[in-house]
């Protein structure tokens, strides 16, 4: 029998995989699904709420492509903020972050069970919700090249469905429907918001682009991960930048009078059935349940190497989170315990799960922002005028715009996400043994 204390991860993924990965955990599509509630809040002003929000991931983005140069570990924001900054730092930053990863397949789940519920109400919700957790949980065990290509297949549909979404609209206005127009200034500036209205709302579309962030945890299964990682940060989040930036333009031209919404959370099937009729309709739900999975099977896939990585150096128990399937190369009982956690779909409602992901992803990119200063500049003394701008300067423009945003972020994000982080204080508390000793360090070795 193979010893699992030998195994490693095993490297498979191209530029192309790592890519599509990314942007298959971004699921482009559910910029459909929020845009009716969140049009009304930046009073049309989707398109520049995006642009701005873009611009904001970039930094941190880039901060993320700095430090996955320097260590290209599995692991993410933890290894980086673990090695930067503080192993203590690091526990608590890949604590928070943990929450973000284990209820996206949980918010997937619910989706799709509501989603098939209202096609067959004739069979419970969770029947679905069990059926397409063991699906994904399947797919996770056998192998991250099956997840990363059933990943891309997936994504395929998202982005025929945004070009079927751009074509349709480019016709209906030039047929007149909407504004009639195909260029105009209406979606970008409205005198009437108020600059903190408008800013108010980026917390939520930063949570957009989490894609570039997952990939990081692939660092272990990446062939050549110090140059493909940061190209594939990059281009995820411009890819989607760009899908949510045209896609916001084109929806509010083609339907201009967003206070009409029926229904603001449905509200992209009733722009798609003013478009496109039943049939788009149709294809519309369709490619929500493709992209829910691959969304799921995405961040299931980067929440187990998560846990691998805590594990491997017992910061969790090793037995369990550390442990590789000698067959598949898979930390299994990892992916197990995603599905067990996705169950809660069955009772736990989505405010709270998006709530604890709001307080995880920011608390976590102000920390990798702060780790480049540390590393670069403070340890490895990158003090010129070149290493100021790329060490000091970026990074802390980076630091202060996650950091007014993470302070906009609602009292029930606040809370929920604040019991999280004195669970894991008082767990980091027990495993030093109140501070006497550091927590365990991942090391350099691929163990």
């Amino acid at each position: 029998m193979e010893n699992t204390n030998s195994l490693t991860l095993k490297r498979a993924l191209t530029l192309k995989h790592v890519v599509f990965f990314g942007l298959a955990f971004m699921a482009p599509k559910t910029f459909f699904s929020t845009y009716g509630v969140a049009v009304n809040s930046t009073n049309g002003m989707m398109p520049t709420a995006y642009a701005i929000a873009l611009v904001v991931m970039l930094f941190t983005a880039y901060s993320y492509a700095q430090l996955v140069k320097a260590f290209p570990k599995a692991g993410a924001a933890y290894t980086f903020t673990q090695k930067s900054i503080s192993p203590h730092i690091g526990f608590i930053v890949g604590w928070t972050l943990i929450i973000d990863y284990i209820f996206s397949p949980m918010i997937s789940s619910l989706i799709v069970g509501i989603s098939l519920k209202a096609y067959f109400p004739s069979i419970p919700m969770f029947v679905w919700i069990i059926l397409f957790i063991v699906n994904i949980t399947v797919v996770n065990i056998l192998g991250i090249k099956l997840a990363a290509k059933l990943s891309t297949y997936m994504l395929f549909f998202q982005f025929l469905l945004f070009g079927l979404f751009f074509i349709l609209s480019i016709k209906g206005l030039l047929a007149g429907k909407g504004t009639g127009t195909l260029f105009s200034t209406i979606p970008f500036y409205d005198s009437e918001i108020s600059v903190p209205t408008l800013l108010s709302v980026i917390p939520i579309l930063c949570f957009s682009f989490l894609g570039f962030d997952a990939v990081t945890t692939l660092s272990e299964e990446t062939k050549d991960p110090t140059r493909t990682l940061p190209k594939a940060i990059y281009f995820i989040s411009i890819i989607g930048g760009f899908l949510f930036i045209t896609g916001s333009y084109f929806a509010q031209l083609i339907f201009p009078d967003f206070h009409s919404f029926n229904n603001p959370e449905s509200a992209y099937l009733e722009i798609a059935m003013y478009i496109g009729g039943n049939i788009f309709v149709s294809f519309f739900v369709a490619v929500g349940l493709t992209s829910t999975t691959a969304s799921a099977v995405a961040s299931g896939t980067s929440a187990s190497r998560i846990l691998y990585a805590m594990g491997r150096e017992n910061v969790l128990p090793k037995k369990f989170f550390g442990y590789l399937s000698p067959k598949y190369r898979t930390p299994v009982f990892n992916i197990l315990l995603m599905g067990a956690v996705a169950l809660s779909a069955l009772f736990l409602d989505l405010t709270t799960a998006v709530s604890l992901i709001s307080f995880g992803a920011l608390f976590a990119f102000f920390f990798v922002n702060l780790s480049v200063v540390s590393y670069y500049f403070f340890q490895k003394k990158q003090r010129s005028f070149k290493g100021t701008i790329q060490y000091l300067i970026i990074p802390l423009i980076g630091a202060a715009l996650i950091g007014l945003f993470f302070i906009q972020l609602d009292k029930h994000s606040l809370i929920l996400g604040g019991i999280w982080l004195l669970i894991g204080f008082i767990y980091l508390l027990n495993l030093t043994k109140m501070f006497r000793q550091p927590p365990p360090e991942l090391s350099f070795e691929e163990a």
